[in-house]
């Protein structure tokens, strides 16, 4: 989208990454898109180091607030299942819970301005550095690699917008000159999804077939092809789907192991290594040249504050409710204490307790930076193997049928999980049994026991067009129900138009070509 505003931000100074071995250097150059700054192979490579480290990668990492989580996770508020505790000041969870965001147009356009202009100054970047480093003579492989990284990111801040948005603008050529259109209508979600299928798979066919922690940290086939096979299971194209995760399932990551049920279990593994198999896509901090933010400060409440002394602030910003918790069933490992979340914590340097009889998320815990640094250093996981295996398990189901590959799939999800030590074959052997409406309800349900603190639930909903309702007294029970007229955690109704969110008002503004979504105020006209 090539409006004046984003524009303007494109040529204005930001931070280009260089890159080295173990992290994605910072250097303060200007991310420009003329054809002047791709003139040779470092300032090509500048530019797409750039996309590293702005657009929809932050809407799932950034933790810049003490107060509001990433962007993504105010998406799981919808479901009434998660909470932030500093809802009163951060109204867009407020009404997000309770789905009065129609009603609240403009506070709730104050967060989509920032999606909205960060996503497509992205995209303008990628697409010069897909016009212009063709031109450039430099070494034909890098070249390649770098159009292909370009058109993955391009593809990714798409893939945020369609699914936040509906119809949004599409844009691939850069805004270089006030002569260039400003302004652009809507593109359909069809086309729109057209493009972000086109450039990953580019991707997949360009860029190198490396895990991401050897492939120094770039994108790498495995990651182009896991957003494929998701952007596929997105739209229900599931035999797509299942063809574009065997990439990643046929390649060096695996499922991190359990080496106990305890501190040495794989989610606690996950919680404090990074670079681990199972880690498809990340995004990389450092304690000296990007740290984590509040990431550490989110896996308590603010009681926590006299019990720790390097934040000054501890929030629960991303909160799973009591009803939430009851998707697991009593021996499922992820519910244990200490595994995905906490209820008490002792702080070893001066045996002050934290205690909270509302969940923790242990899984944000990062022992120094909470207990010494102040600085966290945990890379944050955007994609896992084990999601690469739930995609699989229900693509193969959908398209094929359930049989001993797609059950084998799920069969591994429960096993790890599982505290009384029932095998992945025996699982196998019992998940076979299921009709494919059943199997694939239990894929659902594991990935809401799997990734939810990863802010996929709300996109699940969104393809499925299915609510889970978990039980309130029974351990372990979902049913699912038509996500329109259903009931969230928090008693409030959905209704068509909370399927999507409203285009930013400030962008109305600017663009006499753009309409509304359904349902919401329209009062920058």
């Amino acid at each position: 989208m090539k409006t004046k505003n984003i524009a303007i931000a494109l040529l204005s100074s930001t931070f280009i990454f260089g890159s080295c071995e173990s992290f994605l250097d910072e250097a303060p150059r200007s991310a420009v898109t003329s054809v002047a700054y791709y003139q040779n192979e470092a300032q090509a490579q500048g530019q797409v180091n750039s996309l590293y480290r702005m657009g929809a990668p932050l809407r799932y990492a950034s933790a810049g607030s003490a107060y509001l989580g990433p962007n993504a996770s105010i998406n799981s508020m919808l479901t009434g299942y998660f909470t932030n505790s500093y809802e009163g000041q951060e109204l867009v969870c407020l009404y997000s819970r309770e789905l009065t965001r129609q009603n609240n147009t403009r506070i709730v356009s104050n967060t989509m301005n920032g999606i909205w202009n960060e996503c497509y100054r992205a995209i303008n970047i990628a697409n010069a550095a897909i016009k212009y480093i063709p031109a450039i003579e430099m070494d034909a492989t890098l070249q390649a690699k770098l159009v292909g990284e370009a058109k993955f990111f391009r593809a990714y801040n798409y893939f945020y917008l369609v699914k936040t948005f509906g119809d949004v603008p599409l844009s691939t050529e850069p805004y270089e000159a006030p002569s260039d259109d400003l302004y652009l209508t809507r593109t359909s979600v069809a086309d729109v999804y057209g493009l972000i299928e086109s450039d990953l798979k580019a991707a997949v066919d360009v860029l190198p077939k490396s895990t991401f922690a050897n492939n120094a940290h770039r994108i790498s086939q495995y990651v182009a092809a896991m957003t494929l096979a998701n952007v596929y299971l997105q739209q229900g194209k599931f035999g797509d789907a299942a063809t574009s995760v065997k990439i990643v399932l046929d390649s060096p990551h695996g499922l991190t192991t359990n080496s106990d049920l305890a501190l040495n279990s794989a989610y606690n593994k996950l919680r404090k290594t990074d670079d681990l198999d199972e880690s498809i896509y990340a995004y990389e901090y450092d304690g000296t040249i990007s740290n984590s933010g509040w990431w550490p400060t989110y896996a308590f409440s603010s009681s926590a504050t006299s019990v720790f002394s390097s934040y000054s602030i501890f929030e629960r910003v991303y909160g799973p409710t009591n009803r939430f918790l009851n998707v697991y069933k009593s021996d499922d490992l992820r519910i244990q204490p200490n595994q995905f979340f906490h209820w008490k914590y002792t702080n070893p340097n001066n045996g002050a307790t934290w205690t909270s009889e509302q969940a923790g998320i242990w899984y944000y815990f990062d022992e120094d930076a909470v207990l010494n640094s102040g600085r966290g250093t945990k890379d944050w996981n955007l994609y896992r193997y084990a999601e690469a295996l739930l995609i699989a398990a229900e693509s193969i189901a959908r398209s094929s049928g359930v049989n001993a590959e797609a059950a084998g799939y799920l069969a591994q999800i429960k096993a790890r999980a599982d505290i009384n030590g029932k095998t992945a074959a025996a699982y196998t052997a019992e998940l076979q049994g299921l009709s494919a409406d059943n199997f694939v309800k239990e894929v659902w349900t594991e990935r809401l026991r799997e990734l939810p603190l990863e802010f996929k639930l709300w996109d699940d909903c969104l393809r499925t067009g299915m609510f889970p309702v978990i039980s309130a007294t029974v351990k372990g029970q979902v049913d699912y129900q038509p996500l329109v007229g259903a009931q969230n955690g928090s008693g409030a109704t959905f209704k068509e138009t909370d399927l999507l969110w409203p285009i930013s008002l400030d962008e109305l503004q600017r663009n006499p070509k753009l309409t509304q979504n359904d349902g919401y105020q329209d009062i920058a006209r």
